[in-house]
């Protein structure tokens, strides 16, 4: 059996970013940058006030109080047609540009407004409540780089350089494809030896949180044709999903059957608890990636190998896996020869310290205790039994 790690490797090799297309910065939220973004515009492109009040000579205001001859105003989105002379002053709001000449603002409050002359009440340091050209950034300055993932900060500030259209990778397409005689969709009728399928629903949800686009091929029944038939609409997919059918009992069809329909398999078992039936390989030119039937295991497979797999394919370059520590808060036993990967959920210190309390059972049909967890507790192959105290590796689920 492989290692996670060596496991992880091969899937990886596999893939390469996507191409790329062009989208709106209105709708770049959540996209993958291709090419990097640099400023077209100089922010703010004039000095401008920072606040409302009036703009002024630093050197017509030695001290203070002081009486300067209020010359204009100066609202956002206007300019003051002339320098600023001595012992004069403009009302001025805030973003508006300061008049040539000016370098500093008195904000309304130091003042009081005596006919056509303003009474300046506290002396300003020069420059102050003045925000310079170019502050924020410059034209040419670099803005975001290739291979971020666009949150709202990064579009609003793509979108203030003035850049109307970005470069992004192209989503990942990604089939899913349960199997399973034993399987109905929620809601649907059922006899006594099915079971509600939710691996699809969840993988889909999963694929749409990594970036993707989750193509749903149904659930094949566990004979030749069913399954054959849907597999093949897959074609054109980024990657394949499969759930179940990839262990050793006599009704795990996929790799009998993919087999004669052009699968190329790389390996079928990984040293990990849960999710050891395993498999990867390609089915024609699309990657596959054969998750187990138990909910718990297929989705912690997914974690661990479909989301840096899509990673990959999105051009992001971040650790594949979001590792920290925490104190363990009940004993364990010594692991056996498989990774294991322990539910947990995670308490904050009073000094911000975490700490992983393991739930008592860690059934692989278990998806309840999944839904509740906050990380995956990392256990070594042939790991000692440990104490509660002693601080182990976690995995970060959210």
């Amino acid at each position: 059996m492989l290692s996670v790690d060596e496991a992880l490797a091969r899937i990886l090799a596999a893939f390469s970013p996507l191409p790329a297309e062009t989208v709106s910065v209105d709708e770049a939220f959540g996209r993958v940058l291709a090419a990097a973004v640099t400023a077209r515009i100089t922010q703010p492109p004039h000095a401008v006030s920072a606040m409302d009040g009036y703009a002024v000579r630093a050197a017509d205001l030695p001290q203070a109080p002081a009486r300067l001859r209020v010359v204009g105003a100066v609202p956002a989105g206007s300019l003051f047609e002339r320098p600023l002379g001595a012992g004069e002053a403009v009302r001025i709001f805030t973003g508006a540009p300061l008049p040539e000449g000016a370098d500093s603002i008195v904000i309304q409050e130091d003042t009081d407004q005596d006919g056509d002359e303003v009474v300046v009440k506290e002396v300003p340091s020069r420059g102050v409540y003045v925000r310079a050209r170019g502050l924020d950034f410059s034209e040419g300055d670099p803005g975001v780089e290739a291979g971020t993932w666009l949150t709202p900060r990064h579009v609003g500030l793509i979108a203030a350089m003035d850049v109307p259209w970005v470069s992004v990778h192209r989503r990942p397409r990604v089939a899913i494809l349960s199997t399973g005689d034993e399987l109905v969709m929620p809601g649907e009728q059922r006899r006594p030896s099915q079971i509600v399928s939710s691996n699809a629903i969840a993988l889909s949800a999963l694929v749409r949180d990594c970036g993707g686009e989750p193509i749903n091929l149904g659930i094949a029944a566990d004979n030749r044709d069913s399954l054959e038939r849907l597999a093949a609409g897959a074609e054109g997919a980024d990657l394949l999903l499969t759930t179940g059918g990839a262990s050793v009992g006599d009704h795990d069809l996929v790799r009998a059957v993919l087999a004669e329909e052009q699968l190329s398999l790389d390996f079928w078992r990984i040293a990990m608890r849960p999710g050891k039936p395993l498999m990867f390989g390609h089915l024609g030119k699309t990657p596959m990636i054969g998750l187990p039937g138990n909910p718990v295991s297929s989705l912690v497979c997914g974690l661990l190998f479909v989301r840096p797999a899509m990673e990959r394919m999105l051009g992001l370059t971040r650790p594949p896996h979001r590792l920290g520590t925490a104190e363990l808060m009940a004993p364990l036993p010594a692991n056996d020869k498989r990774q294991d990967y322990m539910r947990a959920t995670l308490e904050s210190g009073p000094e911000g310290q975490l700490s992983a309390v393991p739930f008592p059972k860690q059934d692989s049909s278990m998806l309840r205790t999944l839904s509740r967890a906050d990380c995956l507790i990392v256990r070594a192959p042939h790991a000692p039994a440990i104490q509660a105290g002693e601080f182990v590796p976690v995995l970060l689920l959210d």
